[in-house]
Parts: structure tokens; sequence; C-alpha cells
């Protein structure tokens, strides 16, 4: 083998470890969970069931974080005055041992720079704010949008990014226009263009967080740092363990771990994720009320599907 040139820059020793690559900083941990919210049988906030879901995940499920007033949360359905009442709840429950976002996305700016302000004086940790929906507001705007919502407050603020659901992308030119704002930190990533958020994570410092609980190992390769799931009602310590092992550099372990709950994490959208959730909680034995309309309960087929995917997952 030939001498080095010396004008050729050193190649880094490869390592097992994507720790020693330099995952992101998890600013709001490694596991999430966007809560449900859970309602008596007139369809009222039921908080004594919020309390104890919010235990059970925490302390059963291990999530570092809690995610309420989200889409799993029925956000479009709940009042101003119920969203506080539910984050206030949620942070008096679990405030001291984990950290509590509150979901504040609209499609108008000035009201969710009203529900921002709202989340901050209740002690919300932090801030979900989707792209604005139905209006399809063009790239400027959105960059105008997030930047409004960020100036209003001190939090640190995760961008949702879900063009499914509120009809355009957050593009790759408006993340790197808008991540040198101090506020704004993480990205819940519905969006599944893996090569887009690569190229996002590693010119930006933003926390890459799966929306979508099935890419969360695809995720991981690429620099991302954790979840913010729906499945995860179930799946949490499955989860907690198979990043815990990607970042120990176990790789054919968090393989392996990643496609034991895949029929659960895909599974979870056979219909409305809230929907299979709240069916899935009632079969174990956890029931917290119904949806509000125009959400139905799922049919006894599809939840007895699901139900039995979270059986033989063993979960």
């Amino acid at each position: 083998m030939g001498a080095m040139d010396p004008d050729m820059p050193a190649v880094p020793a490869a390592s097992t470890s994507p720790a020693a690559a330099g995952l992101g900083d998890p600013v709001f941990g490694r596991v999430v969970t966007a809560m449900v919210t859970p309602f008596t049988a007139d369809g009222t906030l039921d908080l004594d069931t919020a309390r104890a879901l919010a235990r059970r995940l925490v302390d059963e499920q291990r999530n570092d974080a809690l995610l309420v007033n989200g889409t799993t949360g029925e956000s479009p359905t709940t009042t101003d005055a119920e969203k506080r009442e539910l984050l206030e709840t949620v942070i008096d429950e679990v405030g001291d041992r984990a950290q509590v976002i509150a979901g504040v996305g609209t499609f108008s700016t000035a009201h969710t720079i009203h529900l921002a302000r709202e989340a901050v004086d209740a002690g919300a940790d932090g801030l979900l704010v989707v792209t604005p929906y139905y209006s399809r507001p063009p790239q400027d705007a959105l960059v105008a949008h997030f930047r409004a919502v960020a100036d209003a407050t001190d939090a640190p603020i995760m961008i949702y990014d879900i063009p499914h659901r509120a009809g355009v992308p957050v593009e790759t030119a408006t993340f790197l226009a808008i991540a040198d704002h101090p506020n704004i930190v993480a990205v819940k990533d519905a969006k599944g263009q893996i090569v887009a958020s690569s190229r996002v994570i590693a010119e930006t410092s933003l926390a890459f967080y799966a929306g979508d609980d099935a890419i969360t190992l695809p995720l991981l390769s690429v620099g991302g740092v954790g979840v913010v799931g729906t499945a995860t009602h179930f799946t949490g310590r499955r989860m907690r363990e198979m990043i815990d092992a990607f970042v120990a550099g176990r790789l054919d372990e968090a393989l392996a771990l990643h496609q034991a709950l895949l029929p659960v994490m895909t599974g979870v959208f056979a219909t409305q994720g809230v929907m299979l959730v709240k069916a899935g909680l009632d079969h174990q034995g956890f029931p917290v009320g119904g949806v509000r309309g125009p959400l139905l309960a799922a049919s006894a087929d599809e939840a007895s599907r699901f139900a039995r995917l979270l059986d033989a997952a063993d979960l």
C-alpha cells in the first residue's frame, strides 16, 4: 500500500456506535407520547382518568415527555379552556418527572400565539406548532408564521411537519430559514422523506423526532433523536429499549425490536389513530372514554384486529 497523500484529509475511523457519530440533542427526551384526551360518558373532560393515563405513560411506559392537546388528543374538538385545564392537570400529575409539551398550532397565527402564551402561563415545558392547515400558506408565509409564534414566548418549540394533514409540507429551505431562531429547537417529522430530513439534520441543530412511529429507527440512522408516538401508548417501554440499543450500537437488537413492533406501529393507523388507541386501551382494561365528532368509535372489527396485534406483540 502506498503512502498516504499528505494533502488528502484523514478519514475518521469507523465506529459501530451511533453515539460516537454525534446524535443530536434529545431536548425533549427520547420517547414522547401524543396522549389521547379521556372523556366521560357525557363527552366532558375526564381529568381523573387523564391523571391516571399520564402516570401510566410516564411510570410504566417510560416516557420522557408527554404531548397534550395534539391531534391524538383531539385538539380540533376541545375548547381553549379545556386545553388549559387538561394541560394543568397533566403538569400537576407528572410534571415533576417528565416534560409536558402543549400542542398549540392552529390555522391562525393570532390564535396560535394566544394558545402558546396560555400554555406557557400554565407551565408547559415546550410547544408543538403544526403547519397551518386548510389555507395552504406558501413557504415564505410559513417562515413568518413560525417566527411570529417563536417570538411570542421564551418556550422551546417543536415544529410539526405533517403535509398529509396540513396540506403543505415544510420545505427543506424553510427549515433552514427558521433553524437559527433560538426558540425553534425540534421537529416532529411525519413527512416520510428521509433524505430531506437527513439534510436538515446535517445542516442545522434541530432535533428530529419521528412523527410516525414506524420511521423511528430509520430516522435515528440519519441523526434523529427519538419519537413522538401514537402507538407508544402501548409500545413505549420497548421503543425505549429499541432507541437505547441503537444509541449503544447494538444494531441487531434495535432492528429486532423494530421488526417485532412494526405490526402495532402501522396497525394503529389502520383507521384514525386516536380511535384505535382508545379501543386498544379499552382492550387492555384501561378505558378512556369515547371520541368527539366528527370521529366515531372504532368498529368492532377494527378494534378486534388491533387488539389481536397488541396481544401478538405481547403488549
